[in-house]
């Protein structure tokens, strides 16, 4: 939906807090040097571990992903924040979500 409205694919980063989306570990086997040109270049959707939120530069669009990884999810989301220049989107179980942040989100 996000493309389809007029977002370029290079505004778009994705981070999940459990297991990794399928696109990201593919690009991995071909080498970290390989995968982090391809986010630097931003020419497309970027697909990273919530662990790597500090390593990605901000976009206009961040997605979180809540697919596991509770021990990570509070220190992912406000970080995915600070690299969301103009929307960040959280998808999730709400009640997961509520339960590692302690608030209503």
């Amino acid at each position: 939906m996000l493309l389809d409205s007029g977002r370029a694919p290079g505004d778009v980063l994705v981070l999940t807090t459990g297991e990794q989306h399928p696109w990201a570990t593919h690009e991995l086997s071909f080498g970290e040097a390989s995968y982090w040109a391809q986010h630097d270049a931003a020419e497309d959707v970027f697909f990273a571990d919530g662990t790597a939120v500090e390593r990605a530069r901000p976009r206009p669009v961040v997605v979180v992903a809540v697919n596991g990884g509770e021990d990570t999810v509070s220190r992912v989301l406000p970080a995915a924040l600070k690299r969301a220049s103009a929307l960040l989107i959280v998808c999730g179980d709400p009640q997961r979500i509520n339960s590692v942040l302690g608030a209503g989100v």
